[in-house]
């Protein structure tokens, strides 16, 4: 019987284990013997370092500034007012049908300029502004231009994700919460919110880590970040092979990181679920 039990926990522990983060670790070996052996990748990745920061910077900034705009654009179309639903749904549809690459060049090349025309433009007005100088469209950073045009991107994908998750929560809820008197602010934040959040953080999540690999297409506008150095680095020292390889690999290990950060903090949430 003992042994019964014993076959039974063996097949339940192989079962359960995460063969793909054991392949993906034991890859992970493999570059990291290679970085400690091989002066080539040595040299590589110490040349890609400075780009790691400046990912995650344009990552961390442009998804949270698609958040408010996506949660801002979720809650407008629930308005009771017609043409403010039809401006949101008008917002995320098109958005949606453009791919990120052709609004990254639109808004760095087109948005930014017609920006920095209407704000001199502001400044003409007002006597009491004329202290200011006016801005010129080169002294707009390509940096802010590629983290404007990811942020308004994935605030479309991020305001139907607030969508859906306000509308999982029970409508009995809400029609109690309407009995108590509670205005709709506070039913929002009291008992939408917080309810809401445990369906909407595993494809909020999920958009963040896309967010990640997708944010190598600010290399395109000269970025300095991990896709673009090793682009330059690849093309003056004809180590396609090498460069490439330590560019796959700090993306995957940002990747895979949050990924299991994500599962870990959904893994809480649900575990308090149950309580």
């Amino acid at each position: 019987m003992s042994k019964l039990h014993y076959s039974r926990s063996q097949i339940t522990i192989w079962s359960k284990l995460p063969w793909w983060l054991i392949t993906l670790a034991g890859i992970g070996v493999i570059f990291c013997w290679q970085f400690f052996t091989n002066d080539t990748y040595q040299r590589i990745l110490l040349m890609l370092s400075g780009g790691i920061w400046v990912t995650i910077y344009v990552t961390f900034l442009a998804f949270f500034i698609a958040t408010l705009v996506g949660l801002f654009i979720a809650l407008a179309g629930f308005s009771k007012h017609r043409p403010i639903r039809e401006f949101a749904r008008f917002y995320v549809e098109f958005l949606r049908g453009v791919p990120v690459l052709v609004l990254l060049f639109y808004i760095a090349f087109v948005g930014a300029p017609q920006l920095v025309e209407f704000y001199n433009f502001l400044l003409q007005k007002p006597i009491e502004w004329q202290w200011i100088e006016t801005a010129r469209t080169r002294d707009f950073s390509m940096t802010w231009r590629a983290i404007m045009a990811l942020s308004v991107a994935y605030s479309a994908f991020i305001a139907e994700v607030f969508r859906a998750g306000i509308q999982s929560v029970d409508q009995g809820q809400i029609e109690a919460a309407k009995a108590l008197g509670l205005k709709s602010w506070e039913r929002f934040r009291l008992i939408i919110l917080p309810q809401a959040l445990r369906n909407i953080f595993p494809p909020l999540a999920n958009d963040f880590i896309s967010m990640v690999k997708d944010s190598a297409l600010v290399s395109a506008l000269g970025v300095q970040d991990i896709t673009q150095l090793g682009k330059l680095h690849s093309a003056s020292s004809f180590q396609f092979f090498e460069t490439y390889n330590v560019v796959a690999f700090l993306y995957l290990s940002l990747t895979i990181t949050l990924s299991l950060l994500v599962r870990f903090i959904e893994y809480s949430l649900n575990q308090n679920r149950r309580y």
